[in-house]
């Protein structure tokens, strides 16, 4: 399998954008190459099955590394685990349906899509090095698309929302960058050179005093993508102010490269200061969980209500991460793949919405079911799915961390786990007055011109519906896939 088409694709899709002459020449091509991204996706994932079958049990497979910049040992390593492929997969489905939602945007439509098609580029890029530094080109590769995005098509204080998720992902790449810098001037080996190559630095022992130094500066810098309290300002006004695919992909895909990095790159590399920190990391999980649900239940915009929602739901992710259990890591990761399904569907189906009734506040809204029942449904799923229903992904990634945290025997990781779950209930509380007060009772906007998803937003919401049922019914095949790059991470917590 060779892993270099999943960047090429987007990037020659972008490069192909840039020569089209109108919305349908780019919205075609868009569409072609997410669809050929998507589908490659899948032969990834057929050929890494067919590779673990046979009896391959490399850590890392379809490895291929290239010398960019001898100087520094900086290489163009790629290569996938599990893990990787459930991340590259949720990018896949996203960007898919991040296309489809935008089939009629006019303005500057090429710009639009040669952007969407560049983000891409750059989450396939991240998930799939090797080389931490090469990661971090990939991670900042992805924050100037984000900026524009909301800067250019945005509504509302989209200057300044722009402005600010920039400056404060910006911040995080620098608090990620002097933590990389730190493992780097750490590699050597009885004079050996210097190396960001990610398995031969999990290969060595770092000194504990310096993965305890500088642990905080990679897990926090990775955490503010991730909406980490109280660095997580940024998400609920770059959402409110995103154009729908933008939220898409911010909430879908971008805030799990910060999940992702936590996890690859802090934890993993530098066990010592996860072990060291991981109680910092469970009180600010903890906190943005029972923060999030409290200030989503406060707001009255449909994308505010999503954005702390999302604040809250990603503090899973976290809060797995930090209990340093098996069982919690496996949750943490189908939390994020999870989460990225349902939250992309919710703003996708808050975006038709929108779209349609020119506002996204509960209380002018109400009645919707009649009059566009698809684009209700949809609504209703992704919130089902939100407040953890069985049968969808959501109760299976967060059941998963609970249990896996409950196996810590700490009492006080107990007490943050409890914690945690009694914040479902905060989440049926808005979940259901949002849906019931917007989608149930008297039409607010009874005009049945109002119209009801077209083609396109049908099949958007369709393929994330297909991936939270695939998870929520049937887990075991993701479980699965993950569970080999699980055991390598906590291998560094053995003792």
């Amino acid at each position: 399998m060779n892993l270099h088409l999943l960047i090429l694709l987007p990037l020659l899709t972008a490069t192909a954008i840039l020569f089209t002459r109108n919305l349908k020449q780019a919205r075609t091509i868009s569409l072609a190459g997410s669809i050929l991204q998507l589908v490659l996706a899948f032969v990834l994932l057929a050929a890494y099955w067919q590779e673990r079958a046979t009896g391959n049990t490399a850590p890392m497979l379809f490895e291929s590394s290239y010398a960019w910049f001898p100087a520094l040992h900086i290489n163009y390593h790629i290569g996938v685990d599990g893990i990787s492929i459930a991340m590259i997969l949720l990018t896949a489905f996203v960007v898919v349906a991040g296309v489809l939602v935008s089939w009629n945007v006019e303005k500057m439509s090429r710009e639009f899509f040669f952007l969407l098609a560049f983000l891409a580029l750059g989450a396939y890029g991240f998930f799939l090095s090797l080389d931490i530094f090469t990661m971090f080109f990939f991670l900042e590769i992805s924050v100037i698309p984000k900026f524009l995005l909301i800067g250019i098509w945005g509504s509302g204080k989209k200057e300044y929302s722009a402005m600010k998720l920039a400056l404060m992902l910006m911040g995080g790449s620098a608090l990620v960058f002097v933590g990389l810098a730190g493992l780097y001037f750490n590699t050597s080996v009885n004079g050996g050179s210097y190396t960001f190559d990610l398995m031969q630095i999990a290969q060595l022992n770092i000194p504990v005093e310096v993965q305890k130094l500088f642990f905080p500066f990679a897990f926090l810098g990775f955490g503010i993508f991730t909406a980490l309290f109280p660095f997580h300002t940024w998400v609920p006004d770059g959402h409110a102010s995103a154009p729908t695919a933008a939220s898409m992909f911010l909430a879908g895909i971008s805030m799990k490269l910060g999940g992702y990095g936590a996890l690859r790159v802090a934890t993993f590399l530098m066990p010592d200061g996860a072990a060291a920190w991981s109680w910092v990391i469970i009180l600010l999980a903890t906190i943005a969980i029972i923060y999030g649900a409290f200030a989503t239940m406060m707001q009255t915009d449909l994308k505010y209500i999503n954005a702390y929602s999302s604040v809250s739901h990603v503090g899973f992710v976290l809060l797995g991460i930090g209990m340093l259990t098996h069982t919690a890591i496996v949750g943490a990761v189908l939390q994020m793949v999870s989460h990225g399904l349902m939250t992309a569907l919710f703003f996708a189906a808050i975006g038709m919405i929108y779209g349609r009734t020119h506002t996204r506040e509960v209380a002018q809204l109400g009645g919707l079911l009649k009059v566009m029942p698809f684009i209700s449904t949809v609504f209703v799923i992704a919130g089902l799915s939100s407040l953890g229903l069985p049968g969808f992904s959501g109760f299976v990634a967060e059941m998963t961390v609970f249990m896996g945290s409950w196996q810590n025997p700490d009492p006080w990781y107990r007490l943050a786990t409890i914690l945690a779950i009694a914040s479902i209930v905060v989440t049926a509380v808005y979940i259901l007055r949002a849906t019931g007060k917007a989608i149930m009772g008297p039409a607010m906007h009874s005009d049945h011109q109002l119209g009801d998803a077209a083609w396109n937003e049908k099949l958007a919401a369709a393929l994330l519906i297909i991936g939270i049922l695939a998870i929520g019914i049937a887990p075991f095949w993701l479980n699965d896939l993950v569970q080999p790059g699980v055991t390598l991470i906590m291998s560094k917590f053995q003792p």
